[in-house]
């Protein structure tokens, strides 16, 4: 009698599951939760340090969807400080790699609701999705402390030192887990998300993508609020705006495309998007740090800390 064999896997489902949940280092979720806290600091102590500010502004209080679907009340002076408190302290920890998945999960539950009274006052920072989308999906992330980090490579280089069939001394593969490529694939997807859905506003604000990028849109924000170097532009060389526009509304309608980018042409992408975003921070004062600190998702952070 021959034992039953095991039906094969769909095409399909295996293409899906490698594609959403592909096995990745865990110590590339490390480097990355220590990048991440540590511009969750920054932001909160900055960019969106203006909830503390909002604490008595109840009547300009307009909840976004989800605050609304939350309930959650206007912010208060005590509740504010409470969740600054949170946020520091849990991005401490992490960054610390004490207890990271404890921490990780404090610092999403305050900083979702820091960052919804942030955007319940009148103005929505669409430059948040990402890092918004990280803080909530890095603390699933299982055995991605610095102990267990050190654990696992001990272990790999232990195993692979005893094997007859090997080379004896090999270099271990670092620890990886489909957890870790569920997290971080989610971390891109929001990166991309955020330009890709950008179009979408600019079709209904203008009624067309050709009337927004033949529009002198970039030469009034310039005039506006440009630098020196943009003043320059539009008194020496205004041509250069309606193909920078044009330029720009590429970049975000072909940004599903990184997803699929591997080795240097990804790596030449990742740096095409940050280029654009120094452009926008020398010219008009824009920096996007907190979408362009998690293009780091895309990067092969554990190399670093080998080195």
């Amino acid at each position: 009698m021959t034992a039953p064999t095991a039906a094969p896997a769909r095409p399909g489902r295996a293409r899906l599951r490698a594609a959403l949940l592909p096995a990745l280092p865990l110590a590339r979720v490390r480097a990355l939760r220590s990048l991440l806290y540590a511009v969750v600091i920054l932001d909160v102590l900055t960019f969106s340090r203006d909830v503390l500010s909002h604490t008595g502004n109840a009547a300009f209080y307009t909840p976004v969807a989800l605050a609304r679907v939350l309930h959650l009340p206007p912010v208060t002076m005590p509740l504010a400080v409470t969740l600054l408190a949170l946020i520091l302290a849990g991005c401490a920890a992490g960054i610390a790699g004490h207890r990271p998945r404890l921490a990780g999960t404090v610092v999403a539950l305050a900083y979702w609701p820091w960052m919804l009274y942030s955007n319940s006052y009148g103005y929505v920072a669409h430059d948040h999705l990402a890092l918004m989308v990280a803080v909530a999906v890095l603390p699933t992330v299982s055995g991605a402390s610095r102990r267990e980090l050190a654990a696992a490579r001990a272990d790999a280089v232990e195993s692979d030192t005893a094997r007859a069939d090997g080379p004896v001394g090999a270099p271990a593969h670092p620890p990886s887990s489909e957890a870790a490529g569920w997290a971080l694939r989610c971390v891109q997807l929001a990166v991309v998300a955020t330009y890709f859905f950008s179009v979408i506003p600019k079709i209904l604000y203008s009624g067309s993508l050709a009337a927004w990028g033949n529009s002198a849109i970039l030469t009034w924000a310039s005039i506006r609020r440009g630098s020196a170097l943009a003043h320059w532009l539009v008194a020496h060389a205004p041509w250069v705006f309606v193909p920078a526009q044009w330029a720009g509304l590429a970049l975000e309608a072909l940004s599903p495309v990184v997803l699929f980018l591997r080795g240097r042409a990804l790596y030449v992408a990742v740096g095409l998007y940050l280029c654009f975003h120094l452009s926008t921070l020398v010219l008009l004062g824009i920096h996007f740090l907190p979408t362009a600190v998690c293009w780091a998702a895309f990067l092969p952070l554990e190399r670093l800390r080998r080195r």
